[in-house]
């Protein structure tokens, strides 16, 4: 009954908004409703999507938009009309309002021109476009027809001369061309093409080349069935310099150059051919000549100049990174090769900043509160791009209600971290780096957190870090930390939770006293920065083995048997997990995110299960959002005393999680999402603790599952998220009794950023 009255209450929010809007139009006004575009074609091709989008594009103005049928932004405009509107419809108007769109503001005889202009671009040449309108209550709808013939087809393509270097150059390139045989007429392909000629001729150092240069003739008259053939040559004025190749005959540095700096004299430092001007010295040229790959008598190549760019911009110590180009001999007239000098002007960072951030926290899980972090960083430390960082963080939290008499619990924590990132790798023996995508570096770091869950019990871990991180190119990533320690000891156990640990051995060896050292890796696959890709994938996939080999330095066991190293026991365990995420774009605002998350890790050895810090866990804002955050799990585990479960988070050492999700423009900056999730955690053994926990081969009827809707503030890329899900599938539940359909129960999530 509660749906069918909200869907009544849509409708007549919608009928009354549109009066409303309706009302306003003048009587020799109609508002446009909808423009659009239909194609009518002799042949059926699989082409013709992009140019139904090319198309649509011409229709401009665009109608108003709508909202569930509601035009509230020409309602806002209309009503701040009024003599004296009111500070809430200015407001509104202000943030939201739109200029009406009438019929009379399209104008369908340009749009038409247009419309054939691009029809015959793309080959389709004497179309015929024509427009018909229908009008209703004052609102107006337009649609443009447009019949297509047969288009124009590549017969052949060659170059039209072949005098020079450059032609020979050309002729090279034409193997990978991108008009195949029998391709469509094409502007837009012609277009690709120049540029993909341009951009191999500057890879082969001619600088001053440029596109504009090159121009295409077809020629119809050998055909009477629609085919051409196309002619490529250059313009008839290319200026000689253009026609040439340019080396490298200087290479300039200034480390510590500034717009605003006074002119003084400069000191020269000469290594390998290139010069290092600077003084006092900033940067030691036998640390920032590694990061160049431009060197004397090399050809000009942008891609080269780009890589360095991006190199000396990954070091951490400039802000601004900028290779200009001067011609030495441009008017030489006999050599077959000009010459270039490259200054590259690097403008310094701060040496030193602080930054504190102060931070509002809520989860899940009911607790919130305030957490504070000061950052203080100092750069180019030893005048080779290193940056050491001093971290301090401070928070605070109280669970404001969960349903249980947990509620009232309050955590402190706070921590220190000290670490320095050298901007490249300190190995034993030599590695060639030069030509990797951005600047390798080794980072190190020791840190200190203190967590105290009050009346329970207080946490101490010391953490130590050692490791290398570089770029492949644009999307890929590697880290490997062939030294991760961390030391963990609980202390100040009430009675209370005591009694908890004594009677779950599984909870119980997660809070004991514990040492984890071993190798860590990570590799990260990210294409959703690259424009180029139009379904982008982002692949993390990380492994993690402590404890081996930790064995031949033992030499003692504790009461219970277990191998220890400085009289503490250390875990032994192998775990790898991967995170796939996968975008399909349905149109430029519209898209399906889907989500595959697995993970195991197998404990042995000292260990029984996986260290506390290293389990799973499942649900959550970014996880199975139907359930509370670390709630699920693992497998089909239900804690028989409700307050127990409260006190610790529900985990694993299997997981599995499957999310898809549909994001849409609601308004403006506001956007919209459908999904559904799915999930669970699992332990590799049976635990008599945790009935149900082991993982089996009926897994798929254990999974958490829940649907759900959610909107978005997306302002700049800055997101903040709400979802409102609910739970399908409850695996704690006894089978038979685990699917729910009624949707009574809701769950809501607020977070920061999309979930995946």
């Amino acid at each position: 009954m509660k749906l069918k009255a909200t869907i009544g209450l849509l409708i007549a929010l919608t009928f009354i908004s549109s009066c409303s809007v309706r009302r306003f139009v003048p009587e020799d006004k109609y508002l446009l409703r909808s423009a659009s575009v239909s194609m009518e074609s002799e042949e059926k091709r699989g082409d013709l999507g992009e140019v139904s989008s090319e198309l649509n594009a011409v229709l401009k103005p665009q109608p108003n938009s709508v909202f569930l049928g509601m035009r509230l932004g020409l309602l806002y405009h209309y009503k701040a009309q009024r003599e004296k509107p009111g500070f809430i419809i200015r407001y509104l108007n202000k943030k939201f309002g739109e200029e009406p769109v009438y019929l009379s503001d399209l104008d369908s005889a340009r749009i038409i021109e247009l419309l054939d202009n691009r029809l015959e671009n793309n080959g389709f040449f004497h179309s015929n476009v024509s427009s018909k309108t229908k009008i209703k209550r004052h609102l107006a709808s337009v649609n443009f027809k447009a019949e297509l013939g047969k288009p124009y087809e590549l017969a052949t393509y060659q170059l039209d001369s072949t005098k020079g270097s450059v032609f020979v150059e050309i002729d090279s390139t034409l193997s990978e061309t991108l008009l195949p045989e029998e391709a469509r007429f094409n502007l837009d392909l012609l277009k690709a093409e120049r540029q993909r000629i341009d951009k191999r001729l500057k890879s082969r150092g001619y600088y001053n080349f440029n596109e504009d240069f090159l121009i295409f003739e077809a020629d119809t008259n050998q055909y009477d069935n629609r085919k051409f053939d196309l002619f490529l040559r250059l313009k008839n004025d290319v200026p000689r310099k253009s026609l040439l190749p340019y080396t490298l005959e200087e290479i300039n540095v200034f480390p510590d150059y500034s717009l605003n700096q006074e002119k003084t004299e400069n000191d020269t430092i000469t290594l390998n051919g290139i010069n290092f001007i600077q003084n006092p010295v900033f940067f030691k040229p036998k640390r920032m000549e590694p990061y160049i790959l431009l060197h004397k008598g090399q050809t000009y190549n942008p891609d080269t100049s780009r890589l360095t760019s991006s190199r000396l911009s990954s070091i951490g110590a400039y802000r601004f990174v900028n290779i200009r180009y001067e011609s030495i001999n441009p008017n030489d007239t006999t050599s077959d090769t000009l010459k270039l000098k490259a200054n590259i002007f690097l403008s310094p960072l701060k040496k030193r900043s602080v930054r504190a951030e102060l931070q509002a926290v809520t989860k899940s899980n009911g607790f919130a509160g305030p957490a504070m972090a000061l950052v203080y960083s100092n750069r180019n430390l030893f005048k080779g791009g290193e940056t050491f960082n001093l971290t301090g963080n401070l928070g605070y939290e109280v669970q404001l209600g969960s349903g249980g008499t947990t509620t009232g619990l309050s955590s402190t924590q706070f921590g220190f971290k000290a670490g320095l990132i050298v901007p490249r790798l300190l190995l034993p023996f030599n590695i060639n780096d030069r030509y990797l995508y951005s600047v390798p570096k080794t980072s190190m770091s020791v840190g200190f957190d203190f967590f105290d869950r009050s009346e329970l019990y207080s946490l101490r871990s010391l953490n130590l870090r050692f490791g290398y991180n570089w770029r492949k190119n644009r999307a890929v990533y590697h880290e490997v930390n062939p030294i991760s320690v961390d030391y963990v000891n609980t202390s100040n156990v009430s009675p209370e939770f005591q009694e908890i640990l004594d009677q779950n051995r599984f909870l119980q060896s997660s809070f004991q006293k514990q040492l984890i050292a071993g190798v860590t890796y990570t590799f990260v696959w990210n294409q959703l920065a690259l424009a180029e890709k139009r379904n982008p994938i982002l692949l993390v996939a990380n492994v993690d083995i402590a404890g081996s080999g930790l064995d031949l330095l033992s030499n003692k066991t504790n009461d219970e048997g277990k191998e220890t190293l400085f009289g503490t026991a250390y875990a032994q365990y192998a775990k790898a997990d991967f995170n796939f995420v996968y975008n399909y774009r349905l149109s430029s605002s519209q898209r399906i995110v889907a989500r595959l998350f697995g993970g195991y890790g197998l404990p042995y050895g000292n260990s029984e299960t996986l260290p506390f810090a290293r389990q799973f866990f499942s649900g959550g804002p970014s996880s199975v959002r139907a359930f509370r955050t670390r709630s699920l799990g693992p497998g089909t585990y239900n804690p028989s005393d409700a307050d127990q479960g409260s006190f610790f988070d529900r985990s694993g050492d299997i997981r599995l999680e499957a999310n898809i999700e549909y994001r849409f423009p609601i308004y403006s900056f506001l956007k919209g999402a459908l999904f559904a999730d799915a999930g669970n955690v699992w332990l590799t053994k049976e635990n008599s603790d945790l009935p149900g926990g082991k993982f089996s081969s009926d897994f798929m009827n254990e999974l958490g599952v829940g649907v759900g809707a959610g909107m978005r503030v997306d302002i700049q890329n800055f997101v903040i998220r709400f979802d409102l899900a609910t739970p399908l599938n409850k695996p704690y539940l006894p089978r038979g009794e685990r699917f729910s359909a009624d949707f009574k129960e809701f769950l809501f999530n607020f977070a920061i950023g999309y979930p995946f």
